[in-house]
């Protein structure tokens, strides 16, 4: 799953808001209702079971419906990593200058559900990939703008947002629950789902409370890019926790693509409802993160969730849902650690690290170098191993899993050598 694709996890949610509380109280915030609450959880609960319908079946729904190549799969992938790109200069530049972010909400969401209604009707992979791009530049705004309209509503972030934001992760467990007992991960039902979804979200946002532009200006290339922290590569250990969070973005690219078409191809059954448990170990790992933290520090957690990112892969690859079915469950609960280990703990390091002058600044730089560019080349180069592990005989085509997996597997051992013999935690975490 992609929760933090592009958005920020519960976690790190709370951790950085908690810096940003005094700037929060200064402005004239009235409590908020039980109303505004609910509305602000259906709205995390609508966008998420939106993603959730169709995010990680993709890759299986393309394979087994319209017949497309690795390469074709990793292209519609990577359209997600170009959406994110462009999002943030289309949040700094046009929407928080100019309208209410409700109201780009909705309409983002009606021109979502029309493409959406064109790419139910189509049939041709190569086609496909203009309309999920299309779809995915209407859709990863909306990640900055739920965020914008739900603090614009809060006394104290770090406490009432959590409880508002995990209402997404409850959503994506349970549309994708529902797809798996329905049998249609690999149907064009998945995005029949999100296309009613966003229908009634972009419906739905309307009602939601007026949250005003409030940029003056137009935000700079350079502040979006986050240029202000370059000075942070002067520090060898942050250059190198740079670049290999960069690299550690391509096998991620794999999962996402992949685990849920290896996994039906590995006779296990009910594949959506089991990867569900990912999500569940994610919220579950976020909540050690600070006990974590103190007892082992910085680099030994992310020392972890690289190891973590290994096992998982050679449990994805020599598993198998007859003989051995526990090695797949292992290797999808492993999701929390490797997810929250590394990323999580990495955007703590990284605030940590930057201070408070330009925390904001790094943060950008690193999601738009990670989920950006780390994860655009991934999916890119998930999709060119698969093909070249796949065998044709005829209309059939077969997949060598085993050698598929150990690519990601290789490069997460690569940059697991990488920081060890290179990276030194010169920062004092704080939880």
């Amino acid at each position: 799953m992609n929760l933090f694709y592009f958005n920020k996890q519960l976690f790190y949610l709370v951790f950085e808001l908690k810096t940003q509380n005094s700037e929060f109280r200064t402005q004239n915030f009235k409590k908020m209702t039980l109303t505004t609450r609910i509305k602000l959880m259906l709205m995390m609960f609508l966008m998420f079971s939106t993603w959730g319908a169709w995010y990680g079946q993709m890759g299986k729904y393309l394979f087994t419906t319209l017949h497309a190549t690795g390469d074709q799969i990793g292209s519609a992938y990577a359209t997600f990593s170009i959406a994110s790109i462009v999002a943030p200069f289309f949040m700094g530049m046009i929407a928080d200058r100019f309208f209410s972010a409700q109201k780009v909400m909705g309409v983002l969401n009606i021109l979502g559900a029309i493409i959406l209604y064109f790419l139910i009707q189509n049939q041709d992979p190569d086609t496909f990939f203009w309309y999920i791009l299309a779809y995915t530049l209407t859709f990863a705004p909306n990640l900055a703008l739920s965020s914008s309209i739900a603090m614009n509503q809060m006394q104290n972030p770090e406490k009432e947002f959590p409880s508002i934001r995990v209402i997404g992760t409850i959503a994506w467990i349970v549309v994708t629950n529902i797809v798996g007992f329905y049998g249609v991960g690999d149907k064009v039902t998945i995005f029949q789902i999100a296309m009613f979804a966003s229908v009634a979200w972009a419906i739905f946002a309307f009602t939601l409370p007026n949250t005003p532009p409030k940029a003056t200006k137009a935000t700079s290339f350079s502040q979006i890019l986050g240029t202000d922290a370059f000075v942070l590569f002067k520090d060898r250990s942050f250059l190198v926790f740079f670049i290999c969070s960069i690299l550690v973005c391509i096998p991620l690219s794999f999962y996402y693509a992949h685990a849920n078409l290896s996994l039906t191809e590995s006779n296990m059954t009910n594949v959506e409802n089991k990867m569900s448990l990912g999500q569940v170990s994610e919220v579950l790992f976020m909540l050690m993160i600070p006990f974590a933290l103190s007892k082992f520090g910085i680099k030994k957690m992310l020392i972890v969730g690289l190891i973590a990112w290994i096992i998982r892969f050679v449990c994805f690859g020599y598993g198998d849902g007859i003989s051995s079915e526990w090695v797949l469950y292992l290797a999808i609960i492993l999701h929390g650690v490797c997810y929250d280990f590394f990323f999580v703990t990495g955007q703590i390091y990284t605030d940590n690290k930057a201070g408070e002058k330009i925390k904001n600044s790094a943060q950008g730089l690193i999601t738009l170098a990670t989920y950006g560019i780390g994860m655009g080349i991934g999916s890119i180069l998930s999709g060119k191993v698969l093909d070249k592990y796949t065998t044709k005989v005829g209309d059939v085509s077969a997949h060598d899993w085993t050698a598929v997996w150990m690519v990601p597997a290789a490069i997460s051992a690569v940059v697991l050598l990488i920081f060890i013999l290179v990276f030194k935690d010169n920062t004092r975490a704080k939880a």
